[in-house]
């Protein structure tokens, strides 16, 4: 009985770290190649890696590869990325992560605000501004947009990939127990 109650909360909560370290390469990517925005290379790469201990382990490991990832690798991932506050057609997961945020209910002017300063962020950095949203508010997300337009290249190339990263962390955590 224990058991059937146990698997069924495992089946509702995602997948455990013991199921993923069995999974072949196909697999792997298959669960987990969306965490990385557009970018399944992450996951094919820290399959290497098995068997991890945790999922922390696991969000190591990914952080590693795309940390040892040759600069223009680490570009293609960043500019894989949605602007925030948009309207066009994004990933299922990010358009979650913008709604629960209230990015997906911006009025007119809010609107306006956010593709102004995402065109002036592209322009200047050549990538979309990337920020972790999850327990932001919209708010908060524009100080923050604000603010980094003035940092300088490598700065906020730096800033965009800890983004990634924290991203990355809550995905994770969404799908594994």
């Amino acid at each position: 009985m224990a058991e059937r109650l146990w698997a069924r909360v495992v089946n509702r909560q995602g997948t455990s770290i013991e199921e993923l370290n069995q999974m072949n390469k196909e697999e792997f990517v298959s669960k987990l190649g969306w965490v990385f925005e557009h970018s399944p290379w992450v996951a094919a790469m820290s399959w290497g890696s098995l068997p991890f201990k945790s999922r922390e382990d696991l969000l190591r490991s990914m952080v590693t590869m795309v940390g040892n990832a040759d600069r223009t690798l680490q570009l293609a991932l960043l500019r894989a990325h949605p602007d925030l506050g948009t309207r066009l057609k994004i990933s299922e997961v990010s358009q979650k992560e913008q709604a629960g945020v209230g990015l997906d209910k911006l009025s007119a002017k809010d609107y306006g605000e956010f593709v102004s300063l995402n065109q002036r962020y592209v322009a200047q950095f050549e990538f979309p501004f990337i920020m972790a949203v999850k327990g932001q508010n919209k708010d908060a997300i524009l100080a923050a947009m604000k603010e980094r337009v003035g940092n300088t290249y490598e700065q906020e190339f730096q800033t965009a990939l800890y983004e990634v990263y924290k991203i990355a962390g809550f995905r994770l955590y969404d799908v594994i127990q």
